[in-house]
């Protein structure tokens, strides 16, 4: 009520400013000037005063139900006889004002808002009515809307955000909200703010006049609350009573900062971890509190002090922040089941501001708890090398092997041996000591290794078993004799020298001596065509002792070479060499052998090798040429008499006896082949076909017979 009481004492006094201000106008020398009547109807001239006598003034928001007069246009060649017509143009002429063409009274039809338009431009001139001339030039007015404070403040926005560092100082600047009043500045209070502060109180405060909002409350602790919501109002008129006001909302968020260190929520905690665990795995995870939050929450945890140091270790999880505790070395129930290990947190980015409100580490005792479980057996040896003589008897002990229960029930264990690993069953192992005994006798010369998996298991529970890989080697036993390297077989000339080389010798051996093989060759007999001298490097020589050797008389020599190591017990052997006696050139290079030497490995010339080709062809003609000769005869027979019973053919049914039954049929009846049956061309060719062979047989070996016919 107040308000309305105010704003129409406000609207009253502008509406009596302007009626004494807008006062009808007379022309003199041409111009429209104003004036004002007196009661009596005289115009009196008045002085000018401080305004412009083209301006009028208009009250806006005007709510009467008739029009609002602005004031009086006059020419002084208007004189009252209505021979003067008032015609008005420009803004808003004819619809928001109206001029009376008689009298010159101004009015204005429409509410004005100051705040759509502030002034209007008019012009106005005077006719005459009768004939319809500018009495006078047309004049230019201007019409300034009065303002009055129908505008409330406005903030640049509805809801503000923003935030500030918790523990801020007090004064420290937050946000400054503005707002904007419509109404003219430059006209009374109208548009003079005024910022306060409705809700927010007593943590913040705002400055009245730039709206900058600050912290009002020291040492506000984000981690007791971080939300705000404050209101703030912008009045106008300077605030006072009746002013118009508008409010907005400010959010406030306090950020973090590192203020508040790490801290465990218990003084000691307690893990386990199965014996069985693997190096690596989780044990457990611990976890301090910390009122932060982002970096400033961010932890790291450290194992400073206890027996299981060594044993485990601590690393954090950056997401959840958490200690995890991890194995580093392998459990054993058996040997120790409690650890206990002292670990650390400390923030990792420490405000130095705030060291005050330290110290930003914490320390709580961990107690790991080893859990027993069922474990294989253990052998004593990760792998088990075993040497054994190769001359070892069948049933005797090569070795053993130890594993035992690791538990604390030490449950008994039994051994076997993995039978892929033994198909040929080479060994045996004793179930109850994990003795190992060969079963058959060994010979390194056939297999140096033997590699056998053993089992170990618990009789009790057959499922916990272990292995162990074992092996056997094979030691060498001077058990084999030397021999020649390879199959030797050379050749001696017939006009050799005695003393000349004619074969380079060596030997192999299957045992293999530490200290290396040392052979020495000699003869079995004193041979008096040929001797071997030792070189004493496991190669001898053969040599000839004389001169003048006779292939017809005798083709080839068999030569008993000994062969001896020098291990212990020593091997001795007797290997033969075999040398054919050929015919050579001066030079020494082989011509021709015996019968036997055209097919010795030190190979067959060309011309030997065609020879012998065209005398197999030939014999394959001849044995196709005797069996036309065949066919031949056996058509002659068909042509015989019936009385030939030899020719007879007799059938019957009876099965025969097979080769002992000699009553069937006799054989001796058959034709016999005869030469003298050939036909004397068939005897020519015969003959000519024979004669060629022979030639070329003699060609081959120097000797061919006749056949008898």
């Amino acid at each position: 009520m107040m308000n309305r009481f105010f704003l129409r004492l406000v609207l009253l006094f502008l509406l009596l400013t302007s009626l004494l201000a807008l006062s009808p106008m007379q022309r003199k020398d041409g111009d429209l000037r104003p004036t004002s009547v007196s009661g009596d109807g005289k115009i009196l001239r008045r002085a000018k005063r401080g305004w412009m006598w083209n301006q009028f003034y208009l009250m806006e928001e005007y709510t009467a139900s008739e029009y609002q007069y602005v004031g009086k246009l006059h020419s002084n060649m208007d004189r009252g006889d209505g021979t003067v017509r008032y015609i008005l143009t420009g803004e808003g002429a004819g619809t928001i004002f109206q001029i009376d063409e008689k009298s010159g009274d101004l009015h204005a039809t429409k509410k004005l808002d100051r705040e759509e338009k502030a002034f209007y431009t008019l012009r106005v001139k005077a006719v005459s009515t009768r004939t319809n001339r500018s009495l006078e030039p047309e004049t230019e007015f201007v019409i300034k809307i009065h303002d009055i404070n129908d505008n409330e403040p406005k903030f640049s926005k509805a809801i503000y955000t923003a935030s500030v560092p918790e523990m801020s100082s007090v004064g420290t600047s937050v946000l400054e909200v503005t707002a904007m009043d419509a109404d003219d500045a430059s006209y009374g209070n109208s548009a003079k703010l005024v910022y306060s502060i409705l809700q927010g109180q007593p943590y913040f405060s705002v400055e009245p006049d730039t709206g900058w909002i600050k912290i009002a409350l020291p040492d506000m602790d984000r981690e007791v609350r971080e939300q705000y919501q404050v209101v703030i109002q912008a009045k106008d008129m300077a605030g006072q009573m009746g002013g118009l006001s508008g409010t907005t909302t400010v959010n406030i968020s306090l950020t973090d900062v590192n203020d508040s260190p790490p801290r465990f929520s218990y003084s000691s905690y307690q893990l386990s971890a199965l014996e069985s665990a693997q190096i690596g795995s989780v044990v457990g995870r611990i976890k301090a509190k910390d009122g932060d939050e982002g970096e400033n929450a961010d932890m790291e945890y450290d194992i400073v002090d206890g027996d299981g140091r060594d044993i485990f270790s601590i690393y954090t999880d950056r997401i959840t922040q958490e200690g995890v505790v991890t194995l580093k070395k392998k459990l054993d129930y058996e040997q120790q089941r409690v650890y206990t290990v002292k670990v650390e947190v400390c923030n990792t980015n420490v405000d130095p501001r705030f060291l005050s409100f330290g110290p930003f580490k914490d320390t709580a005792t961990v107690k790991i708890l080893t859990q027993d479980v069922d474990e294989p057996p253990v052998f004593s040896q990760s792998q088990y090398v075993i040497e054994v003589q190769e001359d070892t008897l069948k049933g005797m002990v090569i070795g053993r092997v130890t594993a035992w229960d690791p538990d604390s029930t030490h449950h008994p264990v039994k051994y076997s041996i993995d039978k892929h690993t033994n198909r040929d069953r080479f060994f045996h192992i004793d179930v109850s000591d994990g003795s190992i005994t060969a079963l058959q006798s060994l010979d390194r010369e056939s297999s140096k290794w033997h590699n056998i998996s053993v089992l170990a298991t618990e009789i009790n529970n057959p499922q916990q078993m272990s292995r162990a890989p074992v092996l056997i080697k094979v030691l060498d036993v001077n058990d084999n004799a030397p021999e020649f390297a390879m199959y030797y077989e050379t050749f001696v000339c017939e006009n050799v020298k005695a003393g000349q080389l004619i074969q380079t010798i060596s030997a192999t051996d299957m045992d293999e001596p530490l200290d290396g093989h040392k052979f020495m060759f000699s003869l079995s007999f004193s041979n008096p065509n040929f001797t071997v001298l030792d070189n004493e490097d496991n190669t001898a020589r053969i040599l000839t002792r004389r001169s003048g050797f006779n292939r017809h008389e005798l083709s080839a020599y068999y030569l008993p070479v000994v062969i001896s190591d020098n291990d212990y017990p020593a091997q001795t052997s007797t290997s033969t060499l075999t040398i054919r006696v050929c015919g050579c050139d001066r030079s020494g290079n082989m011509r021709s052998c015996s019968v036997e030497a055209l097919v010795l490995p030190a190979g067959l010339s060309t011309g030997a090798l065609v020879a012998v080709l065209l005398c197999i062809i030939l014999l394959l003609m001849i044995v196709v040429l005797f069996s036309a000769l065949k066919k031949q005869r056996r058509k002659k027979t068909l042509i015989m008499s019936k009385e030939d019973v030899r020719d007879n053919v007799v059938s019957y049914n009876d099965e025969g006896g097979g080769e002992e039954d000699t009553q069937a049929f006799d054989i001796g009846t058959l034709p016999l082949f005869d030469y003298n049956d050939f036909s004397p061309t068939h005897k020519s060719d015969l003959m000519s076909a024979w004669h060629k062979a022979q030639l070329i047989l003699r060609g081959c070996s120097g000797k061919a017979q006749k056949p008898s016919m």
